[in-house]
């Protein structure tokens, strides 16, 4: 998944100046919603896929991100872009580098999901903003709001009392969020498209894909082929992957930071949900660690609305 990087100077350039018309803003909130949406819902594709081993539903996910990149990519007419991120070699060395990161934290989730541990994905992209922030103070010298305090510290608290209480050091959320910030930092810094730069990584990844199927494929697990169903929803891996973010790019350019900071936190929600729905024990430890998750959520997307309002009436 790919969101905003809050608290960086960088998010400004890269995501481009709101637009102010309601036929933007409503086009703008349609697509983000739309990506959260997709996001939330991701679970549901990968409990249905529990059969399939978590390496192999990563290395479908991958191979068939290519061609249906290579569509959209040739829909928007974005192949001169493709081509001059080729020749930049430090753009993809940045890039080579991200589509590592990504895929690390494409494996955990599947993996995460399908040992039924979803709350503890779902707690590690609900911090992954705060996380965001954090980067934002240690690489680019910037300053915490009270409010962004309040929530790192709410923030902490929860993730502690999930160790200590609950006996379970939140090593899946707090490696998804890590990677997730990790991946954001690169991308939000790297001079290249939300699709070109998806496809690059694809791209780059699919050679290792195709020979970890080919030669590594565990015997007699359930693959490509076993099934029509199941062939259909390995396929269906490519626009799983690229949609949510071809959606989340068309929102990002239409909706102020703030919009786009509240919306962050449906996909979260959405998947815990599919946690409760699927059966997953919420257990006291993880109640008062989401009851401060939420909390800080609360109160940072409270401080990013205020942020964004003081320029307006400045102005």
């Amino acid at each position: 998944m790919l969101r905003p990087f809050y608290g960086c100077r960088y998010v400004g350039p890269l995501l481009g100046r709101a637009m102010t018309t309601a036929s933007d803003t409503r086009t703008g909130v349609l697509a983000a919603t739309s990506a959260y949406f997709m996001w939330g819902l991701l679970p549901i594709y990968l409990i249905a896929l529990r059969g399939v081993g978590a390496e192999q539903v990563l290395a479908h996910r991958i191979l068939w991100s290519v061609p249906f990149g290579a569509l959209i990519i040739s829909m928007r007419s974005q192949w001169p872009d493709v081509l001059a991120t080729f020749r930049n070699v430090q753009v993809m060395v940045r890039l080579l580098a991200s589509s590592a990161i990504i895929a690390i934290n494409w494996l955990i989730y599947i993996f995460a999901v399908q040992s039924q541990q979803i709350f503890e994905a779902s707690l590690g992209y609900y911090i992954n903003p705060l996380i965001y922030v954090l980067v934002g103070v240690a690489v680019l010298g910037e300053r915490l709001s009270n409010a962004q305090k309040v929530a790192v510290v709410l923030a902490g608290i929860g993730v502690s009392i999930l160790t200590i209480y609950g006996g379970k050091f939140p090593l899946i959320a707090l490696t998804l969020g890590i990677t997730f910030t990790a991946y954001g930092f690169i991308r939000k810094t790297t001079e290249v498209g939300a699709m070109p730069g998806l496809f690059i990584e694809t791209l780059v990844l699919a050679p290792i894909a195709a020979l970890w199927m080919g030669f590594f494929l565990p015997a007699g697990e359930a693959s490509f082929g076993t099934s029509t169903f199941l062939t259909v929803m390995l396929i269906a891996a490519g626009p799983v992957t690229v949609m949510p973010l071809l959606m989340f790019a068309i929102g990002a350019r239409r909706l102020p930071l703030s919009t786009i900071g509240f919306l962050q936190f449906l996909g979260p929600t959405l998947q815990f949900i599919i946690g409760v729905i699927d059966g997953e024990p919420f257990t006291v430890a993880h109640q008062l660690c989401f009851g401060f998750i939420w909390t800080a959520a609360a109160v940072f997307a409270a401080d990013a609305v205020l942020k964004s309002r003081k320029p307006a009436s400045a102005s």
